[in-house]
C-alpha cells in the first residue's frame, strides 16, 4: 500500500500520512405508507438513503438523528441499529462506513440540504437503483422487517 508523507509541524521531517475510511450513518425511515429515500443533488446522482458524514465530536446517533433532519425535514424517533456496511467501493468518491439507522417519523418529507427530492416510497415499489450500496442495506432491511413495515 502506498503511504503519503507530510512534513512535521514541527522539524519538517517526512511523516507517514495514514488514510483511513471515512464514518457517515444512513438512515432507513419508517413513516406511514413506507420508507422515505431522497433524490441526490450532488454526485453521485439518483435515489438514496438518507445520511451522511458524522461531524468530528459527534456521536453515529446524533448524526443520524441531524441528517434525518437535515434531508427530509423529519424528526425521526425510535432510533435503532440495523447493520454496519465497510465494502471498500461502496462510494465511489472515497471509503467510506456506515453505521445504518432505522428510524420512525411521521408527516411529509421536505427535501432539504443535499435532497433535490424526498419521497415516501412503499416497500413494494422501491427504485430498482439505488446509490452507494444502498439497495443492499434496503435488502437486508427487508429480511428482517416485521409485518408492520411490511406493507
Amino acid at each position: 500500500m502506498p503511504f503519503d508523507y507530510l512534513a512535521c509541524p514541527r522539524c519538517g521531517e517526512k511523516v507517514k500520512a495514514y488514510r483511513n475510511p471515512v464514518p457517515t450513518v444512513d438512515i432507513i425511515i419508517e413513516t406511514d405508507g413506507g420508507i422515505v429515500l431522497i433524490e441526490r443533488k450532488n454526485e453521485p446522482l439518483g435515489w438514496a438513503l438518507p445520511g451522511g458524514f458524522v461531524d468530528y465530536g459527534e456521536t453515529l446517533e446524533a448524526a443520524a438523528v441531524r441528517e434525518a433532519r437535515e434531508e427530509t425535514s423529519l424528526e425521526v424517533t425510535n432510533l435503532r441499529l440495523l447493520g454496519c456496511y465497510s465494502d471498500p467501493s461502496r462510494d465511489p468518491r472515497q471509503h467510506t462506513i456506515s453505521v445504518v439507522f432505522v428510524a420512525t417519523a411521521s408527516g411529509l418529507p421536505a427535501a432539504a440540504d443535499d435532497a433535490a427530492n424526498a419521497v415516501v416510497f412503499p416497500l413494494a415499489t422501491l427504485p430498482e437503483r439505488l446509490c452507494f450500496d444502498h439497495r443492499r442495506i434496503l435488502d437486508d432491511y427487508l429480511k428482517n422487517a416485521s409485518p408492520v413495515t411490511s406493507r
